[in-house]
């Protein structure tokens, strides 16, 4: 199993293509002269199914984002258990909060699947901050946004009732300010999906199942649709 950090991108690493920028969504917050700097130090890469993107203990070298994939942020405990803080779709950007305070990573990014993956040097985000308001209202919307998944991310993982996992765990995966470019359509796997919950295939597909009879969601190839994201967020259901 290979391992992307900060160090491995930079020597993998390539200039995004016009396609590959249009998905950095933040780039539309800066004005013509930053966000050509951002452009010119912008790079990507190919993260593989099971690479690390960033691991536990590893200095920060990139902020980084999805443009395609799905990357999974856990930590694992002393008694080895794994806790698994976020799914991370096309148009997340991470990590921030570490970028900020130039300290080594406290939970690991891996790739769930074929991801490209963008970085952007900690010295330009630090640019960035210094001279774009934009910038800085992104980050602080970031940041805002980060600390309402982590704390709904806690109380998913102690939730006895699978439907209601899959279902708050699906919700918080097209959140429009951290994962702009999922809409309303996700592609994704059950297998995947099990990986993000915590619970086996065979009963994220049950869950699934009933939250298409409730008309929550609707099963397509590929991938999932929301049809009702408030249902997602906030409906109860019965224990099995």
């Amino acid at each position: 199993m290979s391992v992307i950090t900060g160090q491995s991108m930079q020597i993998r690493s390539r200039l995004p293509d016009a396609t590959e920028l249009a998905g950095v969504h933040w780039l539309k917050e800066l004005l013509p002269a930053e966000r050509e700097r951002a452009v010119a130090d912008l790079r990507v890469g190919d993260a593989q199914i099971g690479d690390y993107v960033c691991r536990v203990g590893k200095p920060v070298t990139y902020w980084f984002g999805v443009v395609e994939g799905l990357l999974k942020m856990s930590s694992d405990s002393a008694q080895g258990a794994t806790m698994t803080f976020a799914g991370l779709p096309p148009g997340a950007w991470f990590g921030e909060g570490t970028v900020l305070k130039r300290e080594p990573y406290r939970y690991n990014i891996q790739a769930l699947r074929k991801t490209v993956v963008a970085g952007l040097p900690a010295d330009s985000f630090h640019w960035l901050l210094d001279h774009s308001i934009g910038f800085n209202r992104f980050v602080m919307n970031q940041l805002n946004e980060r600390l309402a998944q982590f704390i709904a991310a806690r109380e998913i993982d102690r939730m006895n009732n699978p439907d209601i996992r899959v279902a708050r765990s699906l919700a918080s995966l097209f959140n429009p300010v951290l994962y702009p470019g999922v809409g309303e359509m996700l592609r994704i796997t059950q297998q995947e999906m099990a990986y993000l919950v915590g619970l086996s295939r065979q009963r994220v597909n049950e869950a699934l199942s009933t939250l298409q009879a409730q008309g929550f969601i609707r099963i397509e190839y590929g991938g999932l649709r929301v049809l009702d994201l408030g249902a997602l967020r906030s409906s109860v259901f019965s224990e099995k």
